[in-house]
């Protein structure tokens, strides 16, 4: 007679077993219909499975977040339904969820069209309409070959053949169709309901270039029309935003397939990069840090100490000479504790705070490789304080406020904080990790901030903070990061003088604002539209003509405008000033002025912005006062 806690508090006593869905109807017809799944002693099942003793439950509903992931991963089976009936001789592999829907790799041996991708949504929703039933049954191993072996599924048992020996096998029946998951899924296709195929794309089976390229199918699910509606409104407007046309069309930076994952900046991308170096390199100044410059080029040997090379091997760029094997360094931390190591160290010299805008290279897969925000050679706000165990709490709290302050300067106001603690592949004792992870949970609590824990989520030799910042769209964007490290000084001789005049190995804080350079400058084009701020822009000011007679003043103007400091263009071309103007505001330049035979003959300027908002005429002293007060708006609306 198992007795059920709800969550509460209030229990219920059935005569024997119970499935989840009759838990639920002996609470109310309605919370029966809307059960989807249930959290039993804290492990998700499906809404039928039988609870047969004593336990804590918590039914799931398509209101919790648990609910609308079994949505999104039921669809994905949905698909798998789906394509058999319409394609018989697909293969079937994996269909996981992801962040706001689901996708299904699948091989078959003609491309799927947009007209293919069509058909699977219609006869989706045939299927929907029918309610039927989704069955799940527990089967051993050789059950479980049989079934697809019989089914020719290749992908399936090649996964049956990795499960470990006595895990649970589950087996989903969509009617003729039958798919193998951990679940749980929604009990009846009367659940799913809200859902669009969104593309096509290419994937290697098990993200190996060396294996089968797959077909993926991706999809979104919400569980309302307006959810559905609004995502799929955010998403064409992130495809207007995509950095990788605005990028071509202000012609600031460009990929090309001699150099797959590296950049090729253009002047004007690079303005903005190095305005936005400069503006880091400020912070880092009067913060107290000191910038230095490691090699790219580094013996393997370093890497092997350090831990990296076994770990991240397959990722980096290697070369030869003279019978040294070298890595393209992916990383810059290594390198920092070698000018740390260069003279002997005081607990006086304590914090050191050593800074690099280090250039780095990781051997990504070509598949994952996106213009800016996955690349293959990148440069990070890097930085490592050296410093003793007191410490670091108050150089933890200090680089907060330091993330806050450059977050809030780009207009990104929501930020969210996650603890990552250790993983299982890790070096260092457990001793070590215990003072880590309590050093950055003590940092976060004297700043009085919220934040998630994500267990098993640390780097491999320490635990850390992670960043996140919101951008328009309220796509989230992890960017920031502090890592605690006790092992890796150690690893690579690092020490310091004591009070006590012995030698102790200083506790190492890694730390990045922006992340890398490439992708915020990518985060910052598509959250902007292109639209950057005065302070950002790579042009500024545009001064144009309206006729040839104009063509000398504006060429004064714009000498007096360079030299006070602005980045500023010309536009002297025999066009219509309509069509200079509408070209320069496609352009995103701040502001555009005009002159015409009226401005020259009063030594005036006219003036506009590219909002279209028309400043009038005024003396140039006027307009670089109101450009200059545009520029001083860091982190507040601006034109």
């Amino acid at each position: 007679m198992p007795i059920i806690t709800l969550p509460d508090g209030s229990k219920k006593e059935f005569a024997g077993s119970v499935t989840i869905n009759e838990i639920a109807g002996s609470i109310g017809q309605g919370l029966a219909k809307a059960t989807i799944a249930g959290r039993v002693n804290g492990e998700l099942l499906d809404a039928c499975m039988q609870v047969k003793q004593d336990s804590d439950v918590n039914i799931i509903t398509a209101k919790d977040k648990e609910g609308l992931e079994t949505i999104r991963h039921s669809f994905a089976h949905l698909i798998g339904h789906a394509v058999k009936q319409l394609y018989p001789n697909a293969k079937m592999a994996i269909g996981p969820i992801i962040e706001n829907g689901f996708y299904y790799d699948i091989s078959y041996e003609k491309s799927f069209t947009p007209e293919d991708l069509q058909a699977i949504e219609v006869r989706m929703k045939e299927l929907i309409k029918r309610e039927y039933d989704v069955l799940v049954e527990v089967v051993s191993r050789e059950e479980a070959r049989k079934v697809f072996t019989e089914r020719n599924e290749p992908y399936k048992l090649e996964i049956i053949d990795e499960i470990p020996e006595g895990e649970t096998i589950k087996l989903y029946r969509h009617q003729e169709y039958t798919d193998m998951c951990r679940g749980p899924h929604v009990p009846n296709t009367k659940h799913l309901q809200f859902f669009k195929l969104m593309k096509v794309s290419g994937a290697y089976w098990r993200g190996n270039s060396n294996n089968e390229m797959l077909q993926r199918i991706y999809g979104t699910a919400w569980t309302s029309t307006k959810e559905l509606t609004n995502h799929i409104k955010q998403i064409e407007e992130a495809e207007k935003r995509d950095h990788r046309k605005i990028g071509k069309k202000m012609s600031l930076f460009h990929t090309q397939e001699e150099a797959p994952g590296m950049i090729f900046w253009h002047p004007k991308g690079w303005t903005i990069y190095q305005v936005l170096e400069q503006y880091i390199r400020e912070l880092l100044i009067r913060e107290g840090y000191k910038e230095i410059r490691t090699p790219q080029a580094v013996d393997r040997t370093l890497w092997e100490k350090s831990g990296h090379w076994e770990k991240f091997k397959d990722d980096m760029f290697t070369t030869t000479s003279e019978n040294r094997e070298y890595a393209i360094k992916p990383m810059n931390c290594p390198c920092h504790v070698q000018v740390f190591n260069q003279g002997l160290k005081s607990y006086r010299d304590l914090p050191i705070r050593l800074a690099e805008f280090g250039s780095c290279h990781r051997n990504e897969p070509s598949g994952s490789l996106h213009g800016l925000m996955r690349v293959r050679n990148f440069v990070q706000d890097d930085a490592h304080i050296f410093c003793k165990e007191s410490q670091v709490q108050e150089e933890v709290a200090a680089f907060i406020d330091l993330v806050f302050e450059v977050y809030k300067c780009f207009g990104f106001d929501s930020i969210q904080i996650k603890l990552s603690t250790r993983p299982t592949k890790r070096v260092g004792s457990d001793e070590v990790w215990d003072k880590s992870e309590k050093a950055l949970e003590e940092a976060l609590k004297r700043k009085e901030i919220q934040w998630e824990t994500l267990p098993g989520e640390g780097a491999f030799y320490g635990p850390k903070i992670e960043f996140s910042l919101k951008d328009c769209l309220g796509r989230v964007w992890q960017c920031g990061t502090i890592q605690v490290d006790f092992s890796m000084p150690e690893r690579l001789s690092a020490s310091y003088v004591d009070e006590d005049n012995q030698r102790k190995v200083p506790v190492m804080l890694h730390r990045a604002i922006l992340g890398s350079f490439e992708r915020f400058v990518g985060i910052l084009i598509e959250h902007y539209s292109g639209n950057f701020p005065t302070w950002l822009a790579p042009i500024q000011v545009v001064v144009m003509g309206i006729t040839d007679r104009n063509s000398v003043f504006c060429e004064e103007i714009y000498d007096q405008l360079s030299k006070r400091g602005l980045r500023t263009d010309i536009d002297l071309r025999n066009e219509k000033i309509g069509f200079k103007i509408r070209e320069h505001t496609i352009q995103h330049v701040p502001y555009i002025v005009i002159i015409g035979d009226k401005e020259q003959e009063a030594n005036e300027v006219s003036v506009r912005t590219r909002k279209g908002e028309d400043l009038g005429n005024m003396k140039l002293d006027n307009f670089i006062s109101i450009v200059n007060t545009s520029i001083s708006k860091r982190g507040r609306s601006s034109n």
